[in-house]
């Protein structure tokens, strides 16, 4: 099934963008699907060829085949789900706004509620989500979707605060791993797990902790900021590089150190970015209305971690 393709450009900042050969990818995006409201949470499942990924205001779930190129509803009503990712059993994990918890997909599909409430509180609204080796779960809550009826319910917030959690992967107790947010959003742990990079939309910042033996987090400093654009979510290639949805400014790469190396212009604004394809080279780009792909010359990190 052929698909819609449009100019993209790679904007070399750094030279580090053009040796760690960044900018050698597809000259075009493929516009994969059109038709949505706010596109979130894309989510390549390897063993399906498949991508799922969230269109919030319409609260369903979409599903892309990679073998036929076509599309389909995966779930709705979904909970106005958000972000979404997979347990090293390869189950669904989704932050449902709506629903203000974090859920998971058996293989049977059967949902299985994770986490809905902190100490007797309803959270705000989860938004994305990350799984560590050990098989914790962490997310963040922002209160994105109880601010307005577009992307959730609008309702007081009960916690009073917008944190990232850890659900243990034993007892099932959650617990604040960080806060001092304004909206946290994107979160993912670098190569050696030894650090958690998380992104505050409001502030227009990725602030990176430590993690310790403990699992509890040094206080997070400012990895990078942005002038021009809050940013959503964010990904690890295998080189070590951070790439992240920079909501009106396309696609930021940014090496080890902080800087930023380089850009990918995209026509409408970036909410959220996955890698994936059978060799997890095909950048998959959520933005407004619109799934695009890019095929790279950057892999992104296994997908898989090693106990």
């Amino acid at each position: 099934m052929s698909s819609q393709k449009v100019p993209t450009s790679y904007e070399v900042l750094d030279d580090r963008f053009r040796t760690g050969r960044c900018a050698n990818g597809d000259a075009k995006l493929e516009v994969l699907h059109d038709d949505c409201r706010w596109a979130e949470g894309p989510l390549y499942l390897p063993a399906w060829r498949q991508l799922i990924w969230s269109d919030i205001p319409n609260d369903r779930l979409l599903r892309w085949d990679e073998a036929t190129g076509t599309v389909g509803v995966f779930r709705t009503p979904a909970g106005y789900v958000n972000g979404n990712t997979l347990d090293r059993e390869g189950r669904l994990i989704c932050c449902e706004q709506g629903n203000r918890r974090v859920t998971r997909t058996e293989h049977d599909g059967r949902v299985t509620v994770l986490a809905d409430r902190f100490e007797g509180k309803r959270f705000n609204s989860p938004n994305d989500a990350v799984v560590r080796s050990d098989g914790s779960i962490w997310f963040s809550d922002p209160d994105f979707g109880i601010t307005s009826d577009y992307e959730g319910h609008r309702a007081p917030a009960e916690i009073g605060g917008c944190h990232v959690y850890r659900i243990d992967p034993v007892t099932g107790d959650v617990r604040i791993v960080a806060d001092g947010f304004d909206g946290p959003n994107g979160l993912v742990f670098s190569p050696d797990e030894r650090k958690l990079y998380v992104s505050d939309s409001r502030a227009a910042q990725i602030r990176a902790f430590d993690v310790h033996d403990d699992t509890t987090l040094s206080d997070g400093v400012v990895f990078a900021e942005s002038k021009d654009s809050g940013f959503d979510n964010i990904r690890f290639d295998d080189g070590g590089r951070l790439w992240a949805a920079a909501l009106h400014d396309g696609v930021h790469c940014y090496d080890p150190d902080g800087t930023l190396i380089g850009r990918i212009t995209v026509p409408e604004a970036v909410a959220n970015i996955a890698f994936g394809g059978p060799r997890n080279n095909r950048l998959f780009i959520a933005a407004t209305t619109s799934l695009y792909s890019l095929v790279m010359s950057v892999t992104g990190l296994p997908r898989v971690r090693a106990l």
